[in-house]
């Protein structure tokens, strides 16, 4: 009983660390997601942090990891130009747990 007490605890304690694997495509037209980088976390629809590993991925909660090739991700992203021209804004943040959705309408685009 203890082991899989010990189990279950290291199991659920290693899902909590998730991120999205994510590509950054070259044209917009192969992008599930256009996504613009804002200057504030105030004007951010998800606050964004990159990690280390692709061991760490897994959920939608703003934990990106970037892959070296596209069919490695789940995710394609196109960074646009302009504000107007995204369907998602995001603002990178300096630590793991500021990650979160501002903008829980925008949630299913990283489904």
């Amino acid at each position: 009983m203890k082991h899989l007490f010990t189990f279950l605890l290291i199991f659920f304690a290693s899902n909590s660390v998730n991120a999205q694997l994510v590509y950054s495509v070259d044209y917009e037209s192969q992008a599930d997601v256009k996504v613009f980088v804002v200057q504030y976390e105030s004007q951010a629809d998800l606050k964004v942090y990159k990690v280390k590993y692709s061991s760490q991925a897994g959920e939608n909660d703003g934990k990106w990891f970037f892959t070296d090739y596209q069919s490695q991700a789940k995710k394609t992203i196109y960074f646009v130009n302009y504000e107007s021209q995204a369907d998602l804004k995001i603002f990178f943040v300096a630590y793991e747990s500021q990650a979160g959705w501002r903008n829980n309408s925008k949630k299913q685009l990283m489904y």
